[in-house]
């Protein structure tokens, strides 16, 4: 799978304590697997509750089950921000995080332009094969590209079952918790 592709929750994971309605977005393929973020999944506190010397609010996001104590960021920013690794040609993940400080401290990056991360969503190369055959993920080009970091986490989900069409739309509209209806 190709970096830049998201991978969409099919409405069958329910009572995935991770993945129930999630949108991940693909930053990495190595032989030894896939790494990617769950782009849609606000955490109750934000970047400078858990880094001080991040003067200004970001949202933090829960990027995923593994390494759920190390922070992450994407942003559409390769050019400000060096040793940052391509997702694809608006995006783009890591980089010097001192640099990183800085832009956010100085204004230079607003919340359309980065999104952090506490741990992220990974796979062996077999396992999201296996998932995605036994169809919890519906596998997307980024239609949003680097748009995809200002997009509201609440109605992205629901954003990209209307996109799907077809019997997606009517899962578009269900309540997060069907027994709730």
């Amino acid at each position: 799978m190709k970096s830049g592709k998201l991978l969409i929750a099919e409405p069958s994971v329910f009572g995935d304590q991770n993945f129930h309605r999630s949108i991940v977005i693909m930053v990495e393929n190595k032989e030894s697997g896939f790494l990617g973020f769950i782009l849609n999944k606000p955490l109750a506190f934000e970047i400078n509750d858990v880094l001080p010397e991040i003067k200004l609010s970001f949202p933090l996001y829960n990027g995923g089950p593994v390494e759920q104590d190390n922070l992450f960021f994407i942003h559409n920013a390769g050019h400000l921000i060096p040793k940052s690794t391509k997702i694809d040609d608006k995006l783009f993940w890591g980089g010097e995080f001192d640099k990183v400080v800085a832009l956010v401290n100085d204004g230079m990056l607003s919340h359309n332009d980065i999104r952090f991360f506490l741990g992220y969503s990974g796979w062996s190369d077999e396992q999201l094969k296996q998932e995605i055959s036994a169809k919890s993920w519906v596998v997307v080009e980024n239609s949003l590209d680097s748009k995809i970091l200002s997009h509201q986490p609440e109605g992205l989900w629901k954003d990209q079952m209307i996109a799907l069409g077809g019997q997606y739309i009517i899962w578009s509209n269900t309540p997060e918790n069907p027994y709730h209806n």
